[in-house]
């Protein structure tokens, strides 16, 4: 079962959504929000799994809220402004609905957010030196050892292996926690193994010929490690 909260200062969007998702049968709404203080406060009481998120509402928009959050669920952008899609891109959005969106759009946008699920449905798919990561309907075991970084790519993850690269839909934020720690965040978009690591220069690591930059909040924990 996924669980869902509309956040939208517009009733009838909420009546729209609500429609819809009653004929997804694994679909399960825990909260109406109409602002974004409401969702602040339901996201601290529920477990939510996916918002469908309006960004142009009153005094904070959708996107503000994103910033705020240290691990947001996944997101499906309901606006009728399109000019937002590339921004939304930023946040790694699983999907970015343009009203008034179809029913079958709909449900378009919701499978993603399931196949998502099903990939990640496994306890983390981490054993003691093994990681499983699934690539379309194939599932590869790989050793925690080959990997040397693991990039974000809008809704996938590229991991990069001393042999090979996996493209897999799963989000960043799911590899950080679930990973142990000779896993390290360095950037938005980077996780690296530390123990690949051959250089560090600047707002720079080093893996072997590979250059991955270094955010701004991630570089003093990297040099204090």
């Amino acid at each position: 079962m996924i669980s869902y909260a509309i956040i939208d200062d517009e009733p009838i969007a909420h009546s729209i959504i609500e429609e819809f998702a009653k004929e997804v049968s694994n679909l399960e709404k825990v909260g109406n929000c109409y602002d974004v203080f409401q969702a602040i406060d339901l996201l601290q009481k529920e477990e939510v799994d996916v918002l469908f998120l309006d960004i142009n509402m009153p005094k904070i928009t959708g996107f503000e809220m994103l910033k705020t959050l240290k691990n947001p669920p996944k997101v499906i952008v309901t606006t009728a402004y399109k000019e937002f899609a590339l921004e939304g891109y930023e946040f790694q959005v699983s999907d970015y609905l343009l009203k008034p969106f179809t029913f079958s759009r709909f449900i378009k946008a919701v499978n993603t957010v399931l196949e998502f699920k099903e990939s990640n449905s496994a306890p983390s798919g981490i054993s003691e030196n093994f990681i499983i990561i699934k690539v379309d309907k194939k599932k590869h075991r790989v050793k925690l050892s080959d990997i040397q970084f693991i990039e974000a790519q809008g809704n996938y993850c590229k991991v990069e292996t001393q042999t090979d690269n996996l493209l897999t839909l799963r989000g960043i934020s799911d590899f950080q926690s679930a990973l142990p720690e000779q896993f390290l965040r360095v950037h938005n978009s980077f996780i690296v193994n530390k123990d690949c690591v051959t250089a560090i220069e600047g707002n720079r690591v080093f893996i072997n010929e590979q250059t991955i930059p270094v955010g701004r909040t991630y570089k003093k924990i990297l040099l204090n490690i």
